[in-house]
């Protein structure tokens, strides 16, 4: 420890009377020795009362300091999580200003100094995904086991932005799932190019390749091509690596408009309802006419629908709305001799309806698949489950049984030839579920062991799992426990000593991505933070608002980022 002169305030660096008493009598004995008694007394008071006070000014100052920083942090994070310009951080600034000028006037120069210009703004965002990417890179560290999901999607500037979200299990099964890193692809986006870009950023994150499990996809022939595709292109890398455990590849089905032209073969259906549904809205004076006949016709209705591409779900909204205004619709178009014949065809409309209907099914499964930290059980569960529905539906077609198809039903009489083709078409659709979740379906064994332990026979499971699942089965309190809490909460209260093989099971379903929805939702967001009025964000501005907009649980530690910063306070009056 120093000791401080109060005097002069310069320091003695070894605290010995001796050393005191030399700087005093060289220093200030001319002037202070002579003192005494209480004038003594009352000046050195007074030298103590100076000191504290210029401390708590620099203290003071310094904790301002410390709050501007600070109230700029999080002000750029709500910017970033709302996908706002960091342009508007002035405007944000001015508001806060006039709220002081109201409220506490005597504030104004603190909120002064908060700096919230465009470019600090962004350093700001920067900073914080930076320190997320910091949190993220140490719990990847801790994964027992892992899988990614990727998907790409090209920006208002047709750069293909390719998107990698990671989901990982650490040794207690908590569930960590979080964008890894959002890959601008300049050039072609085969499946070389791709797998090139996931071996850097899965390297970079130093996450081991042998305990990858599970890849999803949006199955797209880039993605799930078996030899040049990234699905088969990874399986070679790892085979190549001497990993023997293959992965699962998961391709969601999100994607309705491939499988309804593809399996349903219904995109001249879709084509009419869509261009007549954009001739109607996309021109404002057609717009507002249509709007004004639908009121004049007293129709429960007061709108037409809008699809966007985006939102896949809307989709069967827009359908069974352009059904219930068809009529509507038809008299709209030949008053502006735009009519279209297949409003007036008995059969266009019943595959018209049909669509509408498996559209509706098909949105009430992609909802159960939808959200996060979702089990892949579960949706294989809800899988299975729409697949018995599809073979039902194709039985009671043959027999004209619509129960299941309301739209459909509405239109009263079905001819024979059209049940033909609608159950043909469900049976292409049954065949494209199939081929898409192949390997998924290959793991039922597994996924039957983790969601029911105490029912599946010891002979049915591998060998390195009977000894451990006998003991469990034969554990009464562990049984309780599962009923209790159920699975994946289940194989948390699992002694790892004792059930090593069935933690690590559980660790690698649980770790398995069941669809590519975060992707599906990033790109969403995506279109906000890069439009037309955003075209010039740079990649690494996006790719850091986007981890920050897109994160699941990780949060910035605003607390170090402060400390660690050489604050400096505004000298913008904005």
């Amino acid at each position: 420890d120093k000791v401080l002169c109060l005097i002069c305030q310069q320091t003695i660096s070894v605290p010995k009377e001796y050393n005191i008493r030399r700087h005093f009598k060289s220093c200030h004995g001319e002037k202070y020795d002579a003192l005494a008694g209480k004038i003594r007394e009352d000046t050195i008071f007074q030298l103590k009362t100076s000191l504290g006070k210029q401390q708590d000014l620099f203290q003071k100052a310094s904790k301002t300091s410390d709050e501007t920083v600070r109230a700029s942090f999080i002000v750029a994070e709500l910017i970033a999580k709302s996908s706002k310009p960091f342009s508007d951080g002035l405007f944000i600034k001015k508001c806060l200003l006039e709220v002081s000028n109201a409220v506490c006037p005597t504030m104004k120069k603190t909120f002064e100094k908060i700096s919230l210009s465009p470019n600090t703004v962004a350093e700001r965002i920067n900073e914080i995904s930076d320190d997320m990417e910091k949190s993220l890179m140490t719990l990847c560290h801790g994964f027992d086991a892992f899988s990614i999901a990727v998907d790409e999607s090209t920006d208002v500037t047709d750069t293909a932005q390719c998107a990698i979200f990671v989901r990982g299990v650490d040794k207690y099964l908590n569930v960590t799932e979080e964008l890894l890193d959002l890959v601008p692809m300049k050039g072609t986006t085969t499946g070389a190019d791709t797998i090139s870009v996931i071996e850097k950023v899965v390297e970079r994150a130093g996450l081991p390749w042998e305990k990858l499990v599970c890849l999803a996809t949006d199955g797209a022939p880039s993605m799930v091509g078996s030899k040049s595709g990234l699905v088969g292109r990874l399986r070679k890398k790892l085979a190549q690596l001497g990993i023997a455990k293959q992965i699962a590849a998961v391709h969601y089905i999100l994607h309705q408009e491939a499988l309804c032209s593809k399996s349903l073969q219904m995109k001249s259906v879709m084509d009419i309802v869509f261009g007549t549904v954009n001739f109607i809205r996309s021109r404002a004076l057609n717009h507002r006419q249509f709007v004004s006949l639908l009121e004049a016709a007293g129709s429960e209705h007061g709108e037409l629908l809008y699809h966007t591409e985006v939102r896949w779900l809307s989709r069967g909204n827009v359908l069974k709305r352009f059904f219930d205004l068809r009529e509507e619709i038809d008299a709209f178009l030949k008053s502006k001799n735009k009519g279209i014949a297949e409003l007036s065809d008995a059969k266009w409309l019943l595959s018209l309806a049909f669509l509408t209907d498996i559209t509706a099914h098909l949105n009430c499964l992609n909802a159960k698949l939808q959200g996060k930290n979702k089990i892949i059980t579960t949706m294989h569960t809800d899988i299975r489950a729409f697949q018995g529905k599809l073979q039902l539906w194709e039985r009671q077609l043959g027999q004209q049984k619509l129960d299941h198809f309301p739209t459909l039903k509405s239109l009263g009489h079905m001819d024979q030839e059209s049940c033909g083709i609608f159950s043909e078409l469900l049976r292409n659709l049954q065949k494209e579920f199939e081929e898409r979740f192949q390997d998924v379906s290959s793991l039922s064994k597994d996924f039957e062991v983790f969601s029911l332990p105490f029912s599946v026979q010891a002979d049915d499971v591998d060998a390195e799992l009977q000894m451990e699942l006998l003991e469990l089965q034969a554990n009464a309190t562990l049984r309780q426990k599962f009923q209790d809490v159920g699975v994946p909460q289940f194989y948390r209260f699992l002694d790892e000593a004792c059930f090593p093989a069935l933690r690590q099971q559980a660790a690698r379903i649980i770790a398995m991505f069941g669809s590519t929805y975060l992707c599906e939702h990033l790109f969403s967001l995506l279109k906000l933070n890069k439009s037309t009025l955003r075209s010039r964000i740079t990649d690494e501005h996006l790719r850091s608002t986007m981890r920050i907009v897109s994160a699941q649980e990780l949060k910035a530690d605003i607390s170090s980022l402060v400390a660690a910063k050489r604050c400096q306070v505004s000298s913008q009056r904005l």
